[in-house]
């Protein structure tokens, strides 16, 4: 690339000239600073409490868990952050409901079994 201003040449993804620091090009985006955002998406436990503990309850976490992605790489990060929220909210919703229903089961069971040995 030849610079317009002194007509040095100059290197083609040179953005300044190496003479006479005449703007050639736009200049190169700030790299990002910091480490990247990153958003926990909880997929795989809303997959595990749905498949384990409770259907009707981890469907909402599996939903928001989707959701997570894709919201945080349309730039809304806020927005991903609540699904998140959400997803981890339903997990552990599905997952007490899960347990409380096999820890009620087994006291009917023990129950159960102790007033048929009588």
């Amino acid at each position: 690339m030849v610079c317009p201003n002194c007509g040095t040449t100059n290197d083609d993804n040179a953005w300044k000239c190496v003479q006479c620091q005449t703007i050639l090009q736009q200049a190169p985006p700030p790299a990002a600073s910091g480490p990247p955002i990153v958003i926990p998406n909880y997929l795989w436990q809303a997959i595990v409490c749905t498949a384990c503990c409770c259907v009707p309850l981890g469907i909402p976490a599996i939903v928001y868990a989707a959701q997570v992605n894709a919201k945080a790489l349309q730039g809304d990060i806020e927005g991903a952050r609540q699904m998140s929220k959400n997803a981890r909210m339903w997990c552990w919703i599905a997952f007490g409901s899960g347990l409380a229903s096999i820890l009620l089961y087994g006291a009917f069971m023990l129950i159960s079994s102790l007033s048929y040995m009588r």
